[in-house]
């Protein structure tokens, strides 16, 4: 039985992935957020007395917590369309996918930092 498999093509995949930025943006406060972040520090990436590379290895860093965000909502979504009850898994699905959202912005941070001591000398 060949549930939830539609046929594939390349443009069939690229709308389901419209659809889906679409439903983020319109429902995931978190996602709006984050793409703020991405805009704004994007700018004051590429607007700072640093390198090319530099320039370039922060704003492709943004990207980082963007996505963790993407896959915090896939996994919130499939949890809430297993339950609605409590159960102590779900909560724990749901921290981990947070965690991950977490641990993304420091590893942006630690990225920043790290272009920041290079590109300033600063050690």
């Amino acid at each position: 039985m060949k549930l939830n498999k539609p046929k594939h093509s390349l443009f069939r995949n690229g709308m389901y992935a419209v659809e889906g930025f679409i439903d983020i943006v319109k429902n995931e406060t978190s996602f709006k957020w984050q793409l703020l972040m991405l805009f704004v520090m994007g700018i004051v990436a590429w607007n700072l007395p640093v390198s090319f590379a530099q320039s370039s290895i922060l704003f492709i860093s943004l990207f980082i917590p963007v996505l963790a965000e993407v896959a915090n909502s896939a996994i919130e979504r499939v949890v809430d369309l297993v339950t609605k009850e409590y159960h102590i898994l779900a909560k724990q699905a749901k921290d981990v996918g947070a965690t991950m959202v977490l641990l993304s912005l420091v590893v942006t941070a630690l990225i920043w930092m790290s272009v920041f001591v290079v590109a300033f000398d600063l050690v």
